[in-house]
């Protein structure tokens, strides 16, 4: 493998935008006066948006996804296209899906408040990538794939997603609990998502299953997997690890509580450890992510250099150098 992949863009390609034309910063500058102009025209949906996720059960961790790919942007500035023009294919496609988005949105008056907000982010989202279509074009988008892919988490799931996702999460985190009372000996009576147990019957509801700390979980892993690895098999393994992982921090919370329960007595259903005990097992679940995540890093590193590699990048060097 070659040390270069590791090493981040070559010498000319991390200057590309140092020393850009001055059309080329009016540019910037016009997409950064469109993205205010496009804030102050969504000023009263955005703020209702904010007042929805921020009280959510399941999107409150969308208001950080701008941020995070102002962040991306920034830190990727020098490995941006300098080559800016116009791209007025993908600018119109994606303004008729924002004008579409945000017509029904008006328009429906069936559209739940999630499927609502729903659709004034989608809306919100698609005029924004049309700013970079624009002012700065393909070039600079392909550029930018992965912080503009990112931006897509700041759309909330539809409400029969999340329906969805909470039934097939509540009906596995179940079956991996039944799994884990075999492997502790607790004795217990299983039917469906129903565990009856000595002195106290418990059923897995929708709220046990957990689905806004995934979610967290895979957007985490996705960013993680970005920035720190480069195979392409290595960043899927790791986010592919986020669904296992979250079962069994379900799983593992049922459990807890179930044992607690049992233990000590029913009234430890309604302690703060069933009530509030979600962030400490999210945090919990963060461990075996980010050792993953090490363990993986680590690989490349050992990969990068390889005896054999060195001997490959020597023999380069010396071949650059004889045909200089």
């Amino acid at each position: 493998m070659n040390r270069s992949s590791f090493d981040g863009p070559p010498a000319a390609a991390a200057t590309t935008n140092s020393h850009m034309p001055g059309w080329a910063n009016k540019r910037f500058l016009g997409w950064c006066i469109y993205l205010v102009i496009l804030c102050a025209a969504f000023a009263l949906p955005l703020r209702e948006f904010a007042t929805y996720t921020a009280h959510s059960d399941v999107h409150s961790y969308v208001l950080l996804i701008p941020f995070v790919t102002a962040y991306l942007i920034y830190i990727r500035w020098r490995q941006l296209s300098g080559e800016l023009t116009t791209s007025w294919g993908p600018a119109v496609v994606l303004a008729a899906v924002g004008f579409g988005a945000l017509f029904a949105s008006q328009h429906f008056a069936s559209l739940g408040r999630n499927d609502h907000m729903t659709l004034i982010a989608l809306s919100f989202v698609c005029f924004t990538i049309t700013g970079v279509f624009l002012f700065l074009a393909a070039k600079w988008a392909r550029s930018a794939m992965f912080p503009l892919f990112f931006l897509a988490f700041m759309i909330p799931l539809p409400e029969i997603a999340v329906d969805t996702l909470e039934e097939a999460s509540k009906q596995a985190s179940a079956e991996v609990a039944s799994w884990l009372f075999l492997i502790t000996g607790t004795p217990f009576l299983r039917s469906e998502t129903m565990f009856q147990l000595p002195g106290i019957t418990i059923t897995v509801a929708k709220e046990c299953s957990g689905i806004r700390s995934t979610l967290v979980l895979i957007v985490t892993s996705l960013l993680a997997a970005n920035m720190f690895l480069r195979a392409t098999w290595r960043r899927a393994l790791l986010v592919a690890a986020v669904i296992p992982l979250g079962l069994l921090r379900n799983a593992l919370r049922i459990l807890v509580i179930s044992l607690l329960c049992v233990h000590i007595g029913p009234h430890m259903i309604n302690s703060v450890i069933h009530r509030r005990g979600g962030p400490v097992f999210f945090a919990l679940s963060l461990i075996p992510l980010f050792a993953m995540l090490w363990l993986l890093r680590r690989q490349e590193i050992k990969q990068q250099y390889r005896p054999g590699d060195q001997e490959v990048l020597g023999v380069d060097r010396v071949k650059q150098q004889s045909s200089v």
